[in-house]
């Protein structure tokens, strides 16, 4: 599933509107002037609209399906078009704003 390239600056939250950042973007391939993010690349989620209820917030995030042609460092990248999982919940990650000129599959 072809898609934009997510990087180190492109807006991703939880579904419940937290803020998502990638901890680890992979340094040697950029666009935008920015890392790319991997599927091994694990994301950390601040302020998810779920803290004060039973169930427990969003804390962490990964992409688990990506680009399938194209890697960096042997991984596939993770696109806007992938799916991601946050846990513990199990809702996706919403990328909101990438880079539009570099694209996927």
């Amino acid at each position: 599933m072809p898609g934009p390239v997510l990087h180190l600056g492109a807006t991703v939250t939880c579904t419940h509107a937290g803020q998502a950042v990638p901890t680890a973007p992979f340094p040697r391939v950029l666009v935008s002037g920015q890392p790319v993010v991997t599927l091994s690349t694990p994301y950390v989620v601040a302020g998810c609209a779920l803290t004060g209820t039973p169930t427990p917030p969003c804390v962490t995030g990964q992409w688990v399906v990506g680009a399938v042609r194209v890697l960096a460092g042997g991984v596939p990248l993770a696109v806007q078009s992938g799916t991601s999982i946050a846990t513990p919940t199990g809702t996706p990650l919403l990328p909101l704003v990438v880079q539009p000129r570099v694209v996927a599959s």
